[in-house]
């Protein structure tokens, strides 16, 4: 019994119950103090002790930067003799995976992973569907509009209009607020429809054996635009890999070219070889994988020939409780051996389209310098023709949209908010 004016024992001990030592390594949480005025660099650097999905964020990007850093360590005599067994690209310390769904190319991260690719800061790029490759290409024919999440699907396909959910079910960017003209379509069969004769005609008369990654190349040299992926990828020796190649625009192109010229074959076999090989070879790898499904999995799984990937960072909103492979944790790939066991690999929960620009830029942006320049990008960070950065886009600056430009006017034209 606890004696008049005192609380009771047991509860007093329950409550205040005495603390262990934390470890040396802990640190405070302390978010960023805009006292100072806004330093934007100082303010993503502040995330690492805000917590939640802030720390997540700071431990991808610690995570991308040893991916960096083992990447341009030198390599042995004997180690680039062994990852030159991998293929045409210039051996490296390690071999990085950037896995994306369609929906960030229709997105503006388009630029972002452009980037990447025209810098030749990473290796190996697999995409979901064929959404990836072919709105890359129709960016370079039309260009794809900023909409509304809420725009009537009825309103929109009488006004031939279609409202972008490329993708998965699970990856960011959920049903779409981008709005791409159907018009933008027939120009892309318009300017496929010979390269697949071309392609028909060079594997009957000349014997070549046409795979998924090396049409994706192929395309990117027909399009011949600095401000395209698959432009880069081919200049620079980055296989484009796409397993769903037919399961887009491009498929559907494909379909009805097969009626005035049947027999194009596609080997996926051969890409197969080529995505394990790029793992099995490498010193180390990376894997960078935004959104999930079926890219998460083929990245992953190519990984697995090698008893597990050195560095892994995982971008989506998926959740593991219903068994999908997008929402696995980065621990579940541990378990089958697509991760190194003794590897600190990293998941954000968050949408792609706001994390990972952030993360080039505070990463592989950072580190730009440091990279060799690849041959067919002279002039680094921009191409001779101008592509780069469009104007206003440094952060703290508005937005046309932001800003009330015409471009805000475009869900209004295009259909009825519902």
């Amino acid at each position: 019994m606890a004696a008049p004016g005192e609380a009771p024992g047991e509860a007093l001990r329950a409550v205040l119950r005495p603390s262990g030592a934390l470890p040396a390594e802990a640190l405070p949480v302390r978010g960023y103090d805009f006292s100072g005025g806004a330093d934007h660099a100082a303010l993503l650097r502040s995330f690492r002790t805000t917590g939640f999905q802030a720390t997540s964020f700071a431990q991808a990007v610690a995570e991308i930067e040893r991916m960096i850093a083992a990447k341009l360590e030198p390599l042995s005599a004997e180690q680039r003799e062994r990852a030159a067994m991998a293929g045409p690209r210039p051996p490296s310390g390690c071999t990085i995976f950037l896995g994306f769904p369609s929906n960030l190319v229709s997105s503006g991260v388009r630029e972002s992973i452009r980037y990447l690719v025209q810098r030749g800061m990473v290796d190996v790029l697999v995409v979901t569907t064929a959404g990836g490759v072919e709105e890359d290409l129709i960016k370079c024919l039309a260009p794809t509009y900023i909409g509304d999440f809420h725009l009537r699907g009825r309103d929109l396909r009488e006004n031939g209009i279609n409202r972008d959910t490329l993708g998965t079910s699970r990856v960011p960017s959920g049903s779409g607020n981008l709005l791409v003209p159907n018009d933008n379509y027939c120009k892309f069969e318009d300017w496929l429809m010979p390269i697949l004769e071309r392609m028909v005609d060079e594997q009957d008369t000349q014997g070549v054996r046409w795979t998924p990654s090396r049409m994706i190349a192929r395309l990117g040299k027909e399009i011949n635009n600095p401000e395209s992926i698959c432009y880069w990828a081919q200049k620079n020796n980055i296989p484009v890999l796409s397993p769903a190649l037919t399961d887009g625009s491009l498929g559907d192109m494909i379909f009805f070219h097969s009626y005035k010229r049947p027999g194009l074959v596609l080997d996926i076999v051969e890409d197969l070889r080529l995505i394990n090989t790029q793992a099995i070879f490498a010193p180390k790898t990376g894997m960078i994988i935004l959104g999930g499904g079926l890219v998460k999995h083929h990245i992953a799984n190519a990984n697995l020939m090698r008893n597990g990937a050195d560095f892994s960072v995982y971008v989506n909103t998926a959740q593991e409780f219903d068994g999908s492979d997008s929402g696995a944790r980065p621990d579940e790939a541990v378990s089958w051996g697509k991760i190194r066991v003794d590897a600190t690999p990293v998941k954000v929960y968050a949408d792609a389209s706001l994390v990972f620009p952030l993360l080039v830029a505070e990463t592989f942006a950072r580190s730009a310098d440091a990279f060799p320049v690849p041959a067919g990008d002279p002039r680094g960070l921009r191409d001779p023709r101008g592509v780069g950065d469009p104007p206003g886009s440094a952060l703290g600056v508005l937005s046309p949209l932001a800003a009330g430009a015409p471009g805000s006017a475009l869900p209004t034209a295009w259909g009825t908010v519902g």
